[in-house]
């Protein structure tokens, strides 16, 4: 790439990984183009991103911000994963809010073209204009989710739009599987409108990151949702620029001792099973279940007779329990792995024939990528969204029937939606639809064209300036 063509980018997360790695993986995409990226975080969360390439590492530099002291903030808390997720993530975004002034001095310390950011930085868009820095945020959510809450709609209003389980009167097409389940409305409509010890709701943080952009770049592609994409330009007033959905690699991240140690042992395990009967249990590192939640899960588990590898990880601030006995009664067909695992080779492997999933964007591509059909346990925010698509419009998964008003679910409801995807011969159109979906989502020179327009426009646009 010829020197004029060669760009500084900031790339600015939320301090939740569901957020770090989509921006890390977008920064590895562009530095491929000869683009030198700035990746701005907290020290902590730059000591626990996955290695970077030899190749890429020198286009890369890592650009760390101590995060402010908050009160009642631990001392080592950094990302959402490490808080719990309802008071811990709102003090987190009060000492985000403190990053003002070291990322204005960072801005003002380099010669830059654009800046990248996240749905928490309302207050970014000003500094970056004062400074001539060109600025996309970059949405993480596919088109579907932004057209829940677009700008002028919400514009001076706590919630323009209340009914919840109906698709919002924006929405135009019919059939739209834009809704949420009484439950979720009810969470949403707490959370959206709650005003954070910040001083500011989740929604003015989305309206003032959306409103401020030069460019709205999306986590999505025509292929998938093109209606939408074109329905968010027209709502916001915005260019939108899907980016396709930045498919991980199996080899990213991997190659050190201890992870190889690791696969050993669980490739070990995953070669004593049949071909596709193994569910895969996995919900993230942002969400937790309640105990109520994890001991229905489990029992379910136990009814299914599913063998079942489940990434269950114990959080220190809301220590969980198995039920009594569980372990030993489902030891044999049961794998409970309680450190990180390598979810994207696990999902690869040709023993998974489903994979029981929060619904996070992440998590679905990765499956995808590998056809592996859903069992969905929606948990919070855009999850529902997600998980209706991917029930009702592409039928590659179930999602596990829940209590409408407060989400409740029951061992039964689990083990029936387990084996209706891995056992029974009806479940064998879910897997078809999850192989078809597939050559999309695995389609690596599709996704790849995406981020080659990007670059093009934001060198263009730089030309343009």
């Amino acid at each position: 790439m010829e020197d004029s063509k060669k760009l500084n980018i900031v790339m600015f997360p939320w301090l939740a990984f569901g957020h770090i790695i989509p921006y890390l993986e977008l920064s590895k995409q562009l530095a491929t183009k000869g683009h030198h990226i700035f990746f701005v975080s907290t020290p902590r969360n730059l000591q626990r991103l996955p290695k970077i390439s030899d190749n890429l590492s020198p286009l890369i530099t890592l650009v760390p911000l101590p995060l402010p002291r908050v009160e009642n903030l631990p001392f080592d808390a950094e990302a959402t994963s490490d808080v719990g997720f309802e008071i811990g993530t709102d003090l987190l975004k009060k000492a985000f809010d403190g990053l003002q002034e070291p990322m204005t001095k960072f801005l003002e310390s380099c010669s830059l073209d654009w800046i990248i950011y996240d749905f928490c930085c309302y207050w970014l868009p000003p500094i970056a204009d004062k400074l001539g820095i060109r600025k996309v945020f970059f949405s993480i959510y596919f088109a579907r989710t932004l057209s829940v809450f677009p700008t002028k709609q919400m514009e001076g209003s706590s919630g323009a739009w209340t009914d919840l389980g109906s698709p919002p009167p924006w929405i135009p097409f019919p059939n739209s599987s834009v809704y949420f389940l009484p439950h979720e409305a009810t969470s949403i409509l707490h959370s959206s409108n709650q005003i954070s010890s910040s001083g500011v709701s989740d929604i003015f943080r989305l309206q003032g990151s959306v409103k401020g952009c030069d460019l709205l770049a999306v986590r999505s592609c025509a292929e998938l949702e093109a209606e939408y994409l074109q329905l968010l330009e027209d709502l916001d007033e915005k260019i939108v620029f899907p980016l396709g959905l930045l498919p991980p690699s199996l080899e990213d991240g991997l190659g050190e001792e201890e992870e190889e140690d690791t696969w050993k042992l669980i490739t070990g395990w995953q070669e004593k099973q049949t071909k596709g009967s193994v569910v895969y249990v996995a919900f993230g590192s942002e969400f937790e279940l309640n105990q109520d939640q994890l001991t229905e899960l489990a029992l379910g588990l136990e009814l299914s007779e599913s063998p079942f590898f489940w990434v269950f990880r114990r959080s220190a601030t809301s220590p969980l329990e198995l039920p009594e006995g569980f372990e030993e009664r489902t030891r044999g067909r049961g794998m409970i792995w309680t450190s990180w695992a390598p979810q994207l080779r696990i999902l690869s492997h040709e023993s998974i024939g489903g994979f029981l999933t929060h619904c996070g964007w992440s998590s679905i591509i990765e499956a995808l990528q590998f056809g592996k059909p859903l069992i969905m346990l929606p948990l919070a925010i855009d999850h529902g969204l997600y998980a209706r698509l991917m029930s009702r419009d592409k039928r590659v998964g179930v999602e596990i029937p829940r209590n409408d008003e407060d989400g409740s679910f029951t061992r039964n409801s689990v083990a029936e939606s387990l084996t209706l995807v891995l056992q029974d011969e009806a479940g064998k159109m879910f897997k078809d639809e999850a192989q078809k979906l597939s050559v999309i989502f695995a389609d690596k020179s599709l996704h790849e064209s995406y981020i080659d327009k990007f670059s093009d426009y934001l060198c263009n646009s730089k030309s343009a300036t």
